[in-house]
């Protein structure tokens, strides 16, 4: 088997057409034909259903994928490393981060990160900490930041936290207030509709527990958005959201009341079975000192506590 084969392969899978796959790794479609004929003959089962020019990947397609992008991802890195070594590239990041942190903490840590290392590329995939999870154990990031602790099922992974966020029922700032006590009891959310995350987010999980472990279930208002969609959604009065405390900064038009008992940990993920490149392990080193130092000025968010 050749990396040729599985790059061919991966490309096939992704657009679901051999001409656009051909074009795509740029070669000629008979020979992307012949090289997946090839890798089947070699791997004794079909990769893919070719009907009337429907291609969908067979049992055996599906099982070979996420290796094939695994290890296509582990060699990219592989050369990425080599190359810092001999001089011929300073390095690269390939960062994932839920979209709060994205909106908070890690512009700032990434503007100092990029003014000592300025010949680093940094790749940013903003997305549901779930998701994230899963990209990161198929090889298509090097380091993430993540809601600990890691789901079942990821051996090959481990999460350092990093630090302890309150969570807050938001509400538009011209309502009544949610509680006339400083924090909002679970219980209270029963009242009130929710807009809720689309799946793999661990806010949607972590919000729907709770309120399940109190002994309701939240009813949605809207379902299925992002973190901005959200927020937006709540300063339309369609609902309340359970949210990071800290993407209320630079919202006037929303209000947010910290929930009892809610809280997260935001934990920075990696690999354990593949060493991670230069440029990411910096990165780790980098991310934690400035942590350090904002908590130390007092310049963390309000409702974090750092936990290193």
């Amino acid at each position: 088997m050749q990396l040729q084969h599985l790059t061919y392969f991966v490309a096939v899978a992704e657009t679901r057409h051999f001409t656009n796959a051909a074009e795509l790794c740029r070669v000629a479609q008979p020979s992307l034909s012949k090289q997946i004929r090839s890798l089947e003959q070699e791997l004794g089962a079909p990769l893919f259903n070719r009907v009337r020019g429907d291609v969908t990947l067979t049992q055996a397609g599906e099982a070979l994928l996420p290796l094939a992008r695994r290890i296509l991802a582990d060699v990219e890195t592989a050369k990425l490393q080599i190359q810092e070594l001999t001089g011929l590239r300073r390095g690269r990041v390939r960062l994932g981060a839920t979209p709060s942190l994205c909106a908070g903490l890690l512009a700032d840590a990434i503007a100092v990160f990029r003014e000592r290392f300025p010949g680093i590329e940094i790749q940013v995939e903003e997305s549901g900490s779930r998701d994230l999870v899963e990209d990161l154990s198929r090889g298509g990031l090097d380091l993430a930041l993540i809601i600990s602790p890691l789901p079942d099922g990821h051996p090959t992974l481990t999460a350092a936290p990093l630090l302890r966020e309150n969570l807050v029922a938001v509400a538009p700032s011209d309502a009544p207030p949610l509680s006339d006590d400083p924090e909002l009891p679970i219980t209270a959310l029963r009242d009130h509709p929710i807009v809720m995350f689309r799946r793999g987010y661990d806010l949607r999980e972590s919000t729907t527990a709770a309120c399940q472990a109190a002994g309701f279930e939240p009813e949605f208002a809207v379902e299925g958005g992002e973190m901005d969609a959200v927020l937006r959604f709540v300063e339309a009065g369609l609902g309340l959201a359970v949210v990071p405390s800290m993407v209320l900064s630079g919202r006037p038009g929303l209000r947010g009341t910290p929930v009892t008992g809610l809280t997260r940990t935001i934990a920075l993920a990696h690999r354990t079975d593949v060493e991670a490149p230069h440029a990411a392990r910096a990165f780790r080193t980098e991310l934690t000192a400035f942590l350090g130092t904002a908590a130390r000025r007092d310049l963390l968010p309000r409702g974090l506590d750092l936990l290193i």
